[in-house]
């Protein structure tokens, strides 16, 4: 079973948070975490000020969250139950909600407000926390949070693992498949990639689960999704509607994070070389491919000479 790691004051859990119901139960409630942001194949650095251009980029969900999504799915399909989506930004983040909708969520809800702006992961996952408790008092406790491992944005992989500890959610990260969930044992089985291979990890209900991408392909919405998503309304909940007293632990205020500067890495002038392996075997192509490594660093040959006779 996964370890909980202890609270300390810097990570506080909500002072409002619901008790997540640990009894049995037949059928599900998951909540998944989705964010909106700027599609990464047209983000542009401005050359003077060093900051991302957002202005004219189209917005996506971030294809991480994509994944976790479908695995909710997958999971309501299974045990029954609904399929809550959470969002953090601003009023235009409504396009990402719709979108949820039509691939079959059954609630949206947008955590906007301008107590949110600048924040950063820290501030993020407090903010994103409380909602998931008015959630849980809203519409019944979660029995999984779902994320995405991070986002193309960011790229820290923090949020996750951040509300996790918030609401004392057993955190199981970088998953890649759920092998099995018992409902009256209140426990659940999933496989977890690490560095050394594939581990298989069993733990208790409820729990946060961030899923690794290229694990499943998300579904095409009915008609009928499409069409519920069309004019169902989108919660819109500012920082009182999910409870937040604290509002120093949002924003600006509530982020200890600075980015000093954005830049796009200058590209170099020498140009990559092409070796020919028309005709030749493998051997060949790997002598090539070595003594052009010797050829364009010298030193390198003599070093390894060096090492050798020692």
């Amino acid at each position: 079973m996964p370890n909980v790691v202890g609270t300390n004051s810097a990570w506080s859990k909500p002072k409002r948070q619901s008790t997540f119901d640990r009894e049995p139960k037949t059928i599900m409630h998951i909540v998944v975490c989705i964010k909106q942001v700027p599609d990464s194949a047209q983000i542009r650095v401005h050359p003077i000020t060093n900051t991302i251009m957002r202005q004219g980029v189209p917005t996506i969900i971030n294809p991480y969250d994509l994944f976790a999504l479908e695995e909710a799915f997958k999971v309501r399909d299974c045990h029954g139950g609904a399929v809550t989506v959470l969002t953090m930004g601003p009023p235009m983040a409504e396009q990402a909600m719709r979108k949820a909708l039509t691939y079959g969520a059954d609630r949206a809800i947008l955590l906007t407000d301008r107590h949110f702006a600048g924040s950063d992961t820290l501030a993020t996952s407090f903010a994103i926390s409380q909602a998931i408790a008015k959630i849980g008092d809203s519409f019944g406790a979660p029995d999984i949070v779902f994320t995405g491992k991070q986002t193309i944005d960011g790229d820290t992989a923090q949020v996750g693992p951040g509300i996790a500890k918030r609401l004392d959610l057993q955190q199981l990260t970088y998953i890649t498949k759920i092998a099995s969930i018992d409902l009256h044992a209140r426990e659940i089985t999933v496989e977890r990639r690490s560095e050394g291979g594939t581990q298989m990890l069993k733990s208790k209900l409820p729990c946060l689960i961030t899923m690794l991408e290229g694990v499943n392909t998300i579904r095409r919405g009915s008609l009928d999704d499409a069409l519920r998503a069309a004019r169902s309304p989108i919660l819109k909940w500012s920082a009182a509607d999910a409870g937040i007293e604290e509002l120093a632990n949002c924003g600006l205020r509530g982020s200890p994070t600075v980015v000093k500067r954005v830049f796009a890495p200058t590209p170099r002038a020498q140009k990559a070389t092409q070796i020919d392996t028309t005709d030749k075997t493998v051997g060949h192509v790997a002598d090539e491919v070595v003594a052009s490594i010797f050829t364009n660093q010298p030193a390198l040959e003599g070093e390894l000479s060096s090492d050798g006779s020692a």
